[in-house]
C-alpha cells in the first residue's frame, strides 16, 4: 500500500501519477482511498479541501472510473447511465446526451456484457461525467482503447480541464500520461520519487519512461 505519500494536485489541469511494472494494484488502492472506497490508516485524502466521504452528492463533485469492468453485464448501456444519472440527481435526459458524447449512441440498447473493453471503458467515463464534475478520478483510462478511442479520450480531457476541471489520472502507459498530462507523480513501490511539470522531470532528448527507469534505478 502507499507510504508517505504526500501530494497536492494542482487545479484546472490534467494530473498524472505514473507507476512501475507491479504496483497497479498500490496505485488502484490510493485512488480507492481518496474516493472512500479503502480506509486510512494515518493522514487523510482530500479533494477540494473535504474527504470524498463528507461530499453532500459526490458524483455532482467528483467523476469516479476505477474499474470499468466492473459494470453490470446484463444491463444496457442507457440503462447504466440512467442509473448514474438519479445517484447524481440528473434528468434522465442527461444519460442521452452523455451516451452521445462518448461515442456510444448507437450501442446504447446493447447489453453491458456485450460491448468491447474500449467500450465499456467509454461507458466507464460517461458515468463519471454523468454529474458534470469538477474533478474526474480516473484508474487506467486508456486500457482497451484503439488509436481513435486514445485520441478522442485526449480531448475530452483536455476540454474538461480548459473548462476548468481538474483530471487526477493513473496510468502505467508512461506516453500517453506525458502526452495528457500538465503535472506528473512519479510513485514507485508506494513511495512518491518525483513530482512536478513534464518539462521539469524529463530532459531533452529522453522520455517519460526513460525519466522513470533512471529515477526508479537509484
Amino acid at each position: 500500500m502507499p507510504r508517505c505519500a504526500n501530494a497536492s494536485i494542482p487545479c484546472l489541469r490534467p494530473y498524472g501519477g505514473g507507476g512501475g511494472a507491479g504496483i497497479g494494484q498500490r496505485s488502484n488502492r490510493t485512488l480507492r482511498m481518496l474516493t472512500g472506497l479503502a480506509s486510512i490508516d494515518a493522514g487523510g485524502a482530500l479533494i477540494g479541501g473535504r474527504r470524498f466521504v463528507d461530499l453532500p452528492v459526490p458524483g455532482r463533485e467528483v467523476g469516479v472510473m476505477l474499474d470499468a469492468s466492473a459494470q453490470p453485464a446484463g444491463m444496457a448501456g442507457i440503462e447504466v447511465l440512467r442509473s448514474a444519472a438519479l445517484l447524481t440527481r440528473q434528468p434522465l435526459t442527461r444519460a442521452d446526451e452523455v451516451l452521445e458524447r462518448v461515442g456510444l449512441a448507437g450501442a446504447g440498447r446493447k447489453r453491458v456484457g456485450q460491448y468491447s473493453l474500449g467500450m465499456r471503458q467509454r461507458l466507464g467515463i460517461g458515468v463519471a461525467l454523468m454529474g458534470e464534475p469538477r474533478y474526474l478520478v480516473l484508474d487506467e483510462p486508456a486500457n482497451g482503447l484503439d488509436p481513435v478511442g486514445i485520441h478522442w479520450m485526449r480531448g475530452l480531457l483536455d476540454d474538461f480541464a480548459a473548462a476548468g476541471g481538474t483530471v487526477l489520472l493513473s496510468s502505467h502507459l508512461l506516453g500517453e500520461v506525458a502526452a495528457i498530462a500538465d503535472h506528473l507523480v512519479v510513485i514507485h513501490h508506494g513511495r512518491i520519487l518525483a513530482e512536478g511539470a513534464p518539462a521539469d522531470l524529463v530532459s531533452p532528448g529522453r522520455d517519460l519512461e526513460s525519466a522513470f527507469l533512471s529515477l526508479t534505478a537509484a
